[in-house]
């Protein structure tokens, strides 16, 4: 994922937990917990729109390592991949919330 992209996810995240106004090295912490598994899913989430022989030029793409050609090919063949990129951040963001709730309730309870 592109490092840019990366950073408007990763605030979103921020955001979305309600701990964007904790200290930037915080914010980090609490969201390496479980970041990586939200924008895998991001990747996932837009790796999905593509057709088989597409996947295999993304991975040649993201594996070459040049950002902005990764951009360009992901504006080209998925249309929209930030917003999908987003929503499966949110969604991942959404069920982050629902083990918080269930783990606090848990330990409320025993």
């Amino acid at each position: 994922m592109m490092p840019s992209m990366q950073d408007e996810l990763t605030a979103l995240i921020a955001a979305d937990l309600g701990i964007k106004d904790l200290p930037l090295a915080e914010q980090q912490t609490l969201i390496a917990q479980f970041g990586e598994v939200a924008l895998k899913a991001a990747t996932l989430s837009v790796v999905e729109k593509l057709a088989d022989d597409k996947r295999n030029e993304f991975a040649k793409l993201a594996e070459a390592g040049g950002a902005q050609a990764l951009k360009t090919f992901l504006d080209r063949e998925v249309p929209g991949h930030e917003d999908i990129a987003k929503a499966a951040v949110a969604e991942e963001v959404k069920r982050f919330k629902a083990f918080q709730t269930a783990d606090t309730y848990t330990e409320g309870v025993a």
